[in-house]
């Protein structure tokens, strides 16, 4: 099994990824700890997680 190399939104930090991750997939990063969404895996984009705090329509 290979992995991928992305890096941290938050810290720039290299951010090592599954070849079998899918986009929606929840990560955290071993560096700074925050919380990351996989929004596209081609090309492989991470983003901050929304919050979970978030009430969306209520």
């Amino acid at each position: 099994m290979g992995y991928t190399m992305s890096e941290c939104p938050v810290c720039a930090a290299e951010i090592e990824l599954a070849d079998d991750a899918m986009a929606g997939e929840l990560l955290v990063c071993e560096d700074c700890g925050a919380e990351l969404e996989l929004t596209a895996i081609d090309p492989v984009t991470l983003a901050e997680a929304p919050s979970a705090e978030e009430d969306w329509g209520q």
